[in-house]
């Protein structure tokens, strides 16, 4: 999935590379702040310079939003996780014991070996 990602990503900046190359000798009039008549502040910029902007102004904030969310969500998992494992370790492990009156099995009566070369 990485790699359709990494496809992706890498045509889009193609298409923006190859936007900006054509269209950067273009000059376009910005009206930065409207006012009233002739006295507008206006920026000749390049219509490349312009697409790579607005690209940015558009994509930055949907950016760090993704990315609060990611982190929000990995510090919640993080929490679960530690609440479980120390769950787990105080829980007390439930043994049965071995009742009273159950006959001895062969392995329970059968004598230690004894290791060879002793009598």
């Amino acid at each position: 999935m990485k790699i359709v990602r990494t496809i992706l990503w890498t045509l889009l900046a193609a298409a923006v590379a190859v936007f900006v190359y054509v269209n950067w000798g273009e000059s376009h009039n910005v009206i930065i702040w409207p006012r009233e008549g002739n006295k507008s502040i206006l920026f000749d910029w390049p219509v490349g310079f312009i697409a790579i902007v607005f690209f940015l102004v558009g994509f930055l904030p949907m950016w760090l939003f993704h990315r609060g969310v990611k982190w929000r969500l990995n510090r919640r998992i993080k929490t679960l996780e530690n609440a479980a494992r120390a769950a787990a370790v105080s829980a007390p492990v439930k043994t049965t014991p071995k009742p009273v009156d159950a006959p001895a099995t062969s392995e329970e009566l059968a004598p230690a070996p004894t290791p060879p070369g002793q009598p």
